[in-house]
């Protein structure tokens, strides 16, 4: 894989104090919804603006030592949402860090008036912004966390900034489920005729997507973004079907922003789902050209950076995440 390629396309910058000792769970998770009601829908309740700050400085110094040229970030902080993406969009500039940014909006914790702010936040950094690493999409969390009054809100907001969505689509069957129980052959049926993909936009996983469904997302223009490492340790399946897309996009899904250990994982996994390897392998390459297109066709290069100090870093990173198990304690 060449550098030019390491691009993550998905990820999640909250999620880089984990390293530094996170509490596993007091009960353990026996299927996805679970895993993120015990874990990671805790993580991201208990974040304040200092260790989000640390959490993405070093996420990002992480990234860049790992060979990673760019990435694109979706974001969750529910006691935290104004002004997130600033934090976030600091830190990768200062890094010299190529990215895009979103909040995903989300009913999960205060019903609509979450989400408005959600949406709220991607709005006031689109029009905000003037970092030249840095560029914001509107975001959605997953279908199964809102109503179709936040999606069609969303998709107005694509249409009148002219910009795309950013979600996670059928990661795990419970997505799908959700879909169906509203009356909707699927979540990406769902999102698609509320109008809340408009082409360009980024779909991650898309594990339960089927292989009509993953042409009717080539056909739409939209992205889709494998994440097999996380796919792995999630036990939420492998997404054969995205062979039917030439728009396949490598991502992280908050782990750490390794690619040619996502790349190795995705090689491993492939043949016994009858992948393609040849087909799994430009998929690297597709991440460069997704980020490209958010940037007008060329990725800006990997700036030098000015908070690059390693040790103070970590430091900062091991302060902030003692704070934070002990406020995921309480959420």
């Amino acid at each position: 894989m060449s550098a030019a390629g390491r691009v993550n396309a998905h990820t999640h910058l909250y999620s880089g104090l984990v390293p530094f000792g996170m509490p596993e769970p007091q009960a353990v998770p026996e299927n996805f919804v679970q895993i993120l009601q015990r874990v990671w829908w805790k993580l991201d309740r208990a974040l304040d603006a200092d260790s989000l700050r640390a959490s993405a400085r070093w996420y990002v110094a992480e990234a860049r030592r790992l060979g990673t040229v760019g990435l694109i970030d979706h974001h969750e902080s529910p006691n935290l949402i104004e002004g997130s993406l600033d934090i976030l969009a600091d830190a990768c500039q200062e890094a010299g860090m190529p990215a895009v940014l979103c909040y995903g909006a989300t009913e999960r914790n205060g019903g609509r008036e979450e989400a408005r702010r959600g949406l709220a936040e991607c709005r006031r950094f689109i029009e905000c912004n003037t970092r030249s690493l840095v560029r914001g999409v509107i975001g959605l969390h997953a279908s199964f966390t809102v109503s179709d009054e936040t999606l069609r809100e969303a998709a107005d907001l694509c249409r009148e900034l002219q910009t795309v969505m950013h979600v996670h689509v059928a990661e795990d069957l419970a997505d799908v489920a959700d879909a169906l129980r509203r009356g909707w052959p699927g979540p990406l049926e769902r999102l698609a005729e509320l109008g809340a993909l408009p082409p360009g936009s980024i779909i991650a996983h898309g594990v339960h997507l089927d292989a009509s469904q993953v042409r009717r997302c080539e056909q739409m223009g939209c992205w889709l973004v494998q994440n097999p490492r996380s796919n792995r340790g999630n036990r939420v399946g492998y997404p054969a079907a995205l062979r039917e897309s030439q728009h396949v996009a490598l991502g992280s899904d908050g782990y750490p922003s390794d690619m040619q250990a996502e790349h190795l994982a995705l090689l491993e996994d492939a043949p016994g789902h009858g992948d393609s390897i040849d087909a799994a392998s430009q998929r690297a390459a597709a991440s460069y050209a997704l980020l490209a297109e958010r940037f007008g066709g060329s990725v800006p290069s990997l700036g030098t950076g000015t908070g690059m100090d390693r040790e103070a870093l970590r430091s900062e990173a091991i302060a902030q995440a003692a704070r934070l198990w002990e406020r995921m304690a309480n959420f």
